[in-house]
């Protein structure tokens, strides 16, 4: 997406037409190879779970039966259903586009940023869409997407790992907890210090430009973002209760949300490539699972179907968007 952006910015040399569109359909072709070769090396050569007893375990739990899996694919619709609404509603503060372009938008960057580090390509994806004054507006808007999910995530998470060290007397060593919470903070303000003093920053992205955007920013708009955040989170993280209980284990929905609500947060705070993301939510999983007692290949399984149902299927539907993408005519923008 970089030289998507790139390629799109003002340019003092155009090159011919036909040069142009022929490197821009090889761009749009590689991010859709390059996603699918990802894809597909992390199902076959996925070094914690095979893929042949990952389909074996599937068929004998009867996973495959038709009301599980058509139960399973609603459940996914609405986590992206409303992640779409979420971008549709908090962009309309820059452009007010329709639910299908949101949906264009929202697949395409999926697609695009699917190999790239905890998902930063999608920054980029979604700026395309919009001429190029438009662009770091949009990045900012999708920051704000972000932190909703995320705060959603954190919240619900420190609830759910408090009780889970209650209920399953986890021993913490809170002196080493402690020092590295300060390293965190310290990177952080280090790193926040360095972003003030960085040219790059200054030049396209003052500080107080952005301070100034976000405080004029529909406070509205945050509060329905926040609540398509939430709901998401319920059904992503109710789609996982059912699939434990297709898998026949036996924990109630309350105690499940503990331990998935703990997984989600550690997870969450752990710099990934998004297709690798299947391998660290399964080795925590594993982990918090392990002391409720249930078996460590069936969350391995549920958590690489999860992996499919709402990262490979939407991005199989966001290929078709990066491939008819077309770059945004000027007056397409408010």
């Amino acid at each position: 997406m970089v030289i998507l952006i790139y390629f799109a910015a003002p340019m003092h040399y155009a090159l011919p037409y036909k040069t142009k569109q022929f490197f821009f359909v090889l761009i749009k072709l590689s991010i859709v190879v390059v996603a699918f070769y990802f894809i597909y090396q992390k199902l076959v050569n996925n070094s914690i779970l095979s893929f042949y007893d990952f389909r074996g375990f599937l068929i004998k739990n009867n996973v495959f039966l038709f009301k599980n899996i058509v139960f399973l694919l609603i459940l996914s619709f609405f986590n992206w259903f409303f992640e779409i609404l979420k971008w549709k509603t908090l962009v309309s503060f820059i452009d007010k586009i329709t639910f299908k372009k949101a949906l264009e938008q929202s697949l395409g960057s999926l697609t695009a940023s699917l190999f790239t580090p905890n998902r930063i390509g999608e920054y980029g994806a979604k700026a395309m869409y919009y001429t190029y004054q438009f662009r770091k507006r949009i990045m900012l808007v999708n920051l704000i997407s972000n932190i909703l999910q995320m705060s959603v995530t954190i919240l619900l998470g420190i609830i759910g790992f408090y009780f889970f060290i209650l209920k399953y007397n986890l021993e913490l060593h809170y002196y080493k907890m402690a020092k590295v919470v300060t390293f965190v903070l310290v990177t952080i303000v280090l790193l926040g210090f360095g972003a003030t003093k960085s040219k790059y920053i200054s030049k396209n992205f003052s500080l107080k430009k952005i301070k100034r955007f976000v405080l004029e920013y529909s406070k509205i708009k945050i509060v329905l973002g926040f609540m398509f955040s939430a709901i998401r989170y319920l059904i992503f993280s109710f789609q996982f209760y059912v699939l434990l209980q297709i898998f026949q284990v036996n924990i109630d929905y309350l105690n499940a949300m503990i331990i998935i609500s703990s997984m989600y947060l550690l997870a969450s705070i752990i710099p990934t490539i998004s297709v690798f993301d299947v391998v660290i939510k399964g080795s925590v999983a594993v982990y918090l699972f392990s002391t409720a007692g249930i078996n460590e290949l069936i969350i391995l399984s549920i958590i690489t179907f999860m992996w499919l149902l709402n990262f490979v299927i939407p991005s199989v539907f966001g290929s078709y968007f990066v491939l008819k993408y077309n770059l945004p005519k000027k007056n397409n923008n408010v």
